[in-house]
């Protein structure tokens, strides 16, 4: 058999090994070996990098009926934490940079974030309601110890009595508990962290720079032990890898002092599919055809279907088996009991003027 030019790109630590343009891109890119190195040499670390994103606004809204809220706020674009699965990754195409490896090297933070959040919060118009962080990229991954921009927008958000909620997979968020916990006191704040798997060879390569499993769960023993009201996220379940994982999760969250537990059937809009289906040849091949049937016969036959009511839970056979499981494991646990709104009657209209402080500057990849 003819031996194979092409190289893969598997870098160490990294969730994908692909760096296949974005669908609005005319011209693809292929790595191939010049004969001058080794077929099997190891990478050089990917390093990752840092740009400014000089944003017009900060809050983005939507209308979707399968998310319990109308706007968000995403600090950064692009995560370092490189979850394969991440649903995120095709809007890297946007900025005309892979959703593959670009989207967990190359990121962007906004330096302007809690001014511009302060201009809008004293739009005259503005009506409260509670603001996510972190509904497309996590808020805490390692870039925002050196740019806080979170931090700078969780000041803004605490000044303003503003109803917050956030999601991560990272145990950084202890480090603001000291507005965390005032805020949860005042009825604005509640939190959620990401667990898909307790098996932490599986996480080194589903998700490989976020926190470990057991650390996460930690903090939602501190979140929950601090008087902040905690939901587990047990997204995405991945049919034949961690599914069967879901009691498990659960009982574990409700031992940790979760609230509430919520879960999200893998989805994988647009490249995502391509990106997945070669990470599962890379570390499962002999479970991907398995697991891709059960995708599609949980997606009316498709990789993925994007129907609202049908996109975060699939439909069909193993779908519904996964539904009761989680409603049986969710009573018996007790949890999912309460259903209260944060406050949004607190809320104070900011002056326009912005009282954070300067982020440290840094110019636009010098390199693309």
């Amino acid at each position: 058999m003819e031996q194979s030019n092409s190289k893969p790109l598997i870098f160490k630590g990294r969730g994908t090994a692909s760096n296949a343009v974005g669908r609005f891109e005319k011209m693809e890119r292929h790595s191939e070996d010049d004969g001058w190195g080794n077929l099997d040499e190891e990478l050089p670390p990917l390093r990752t990098e840092v740009g400014t994103d000089n944003a017009h606004s900060i809050i983005s809204y939507n209308q979707s009926p399968d998310i319990p809220f109308d706007r968000g706020i995403n600090p950064y674009r692009g995560c370092e934490h490189g979850c394969v699965y991440c649903y995120a990754r095709p809007s890297h195409a946007y900025l005309g940079l892979s959703p593959g490896l670009d989207f967990e090297s190359k990121l962007f933070y906004k330096p302007d974030a809690a001014a511009l959040l302060r201009t809008e919060l004293a739009k005259p118009g503005y009506k409260c309601d509670t603001i996510v962080l972190g509904s497309n990229t996590d808020p805490y991954q390692p870039i925002e110890r050196e740019h806080l921009i979170t931090r700078q927008i969780l000041e803004v958000l605490w000044e303003t009595r503003h109803p917050t909620a956030i999601i991560t997979k990272s145990a950084m968020i202890e480090r603001d508990l000291d507005i965390l916990v005032p805020m949860a006191q005042a009825g604005l704040l509640r939190a959620a962290v990401s667990i898909t798997t307790l098996d932490r060879t599986l996480a080194r390569t589903l998700e490989p720079r976020a926190a470990a499993p057991q650390r996460r769960m930690e903090t939602v023993s501190t979140l929950a032990a601090a008087g902040i009201p905690t939901t587990v996220m047990i997204a995405p379940i991945i049919p034949a890898l961690n599914d069967a994982e879901l009691e498990t999760i659960i009982e574990q969250a409700a031992l940790s002092g979760a609230k509430a537990v919520h879960y999200v059937l893998l989805r994988l809009p647009l490249e995502l599919t391509d990106l997945f289906e070669s990470w599962l040849q890379q570390h499962v091949p002999l479970k991907a055809n398995h697991v891709m049937s059960l995708i599609r016969q949980s997606r009316g036959g498709k990789n993925y279907d994007s129907a609202f009511g049908q996109r975060m839970k699939g439909q069909g056979l193993f779908a519904d088996i996964i539904s009761q499981r989680f409603k049986l494991t969710i009573k018996r646990q007790g949890l999912n009991r309460e259903h209260s709104q944060l406050d949004t009657k607190q809320f104070i209209p900011p002056a326009k003027t912005a009282k954070t402080r300067p982020t440290p500057h840094q110019d636009l990849f010098a390199n693309l």
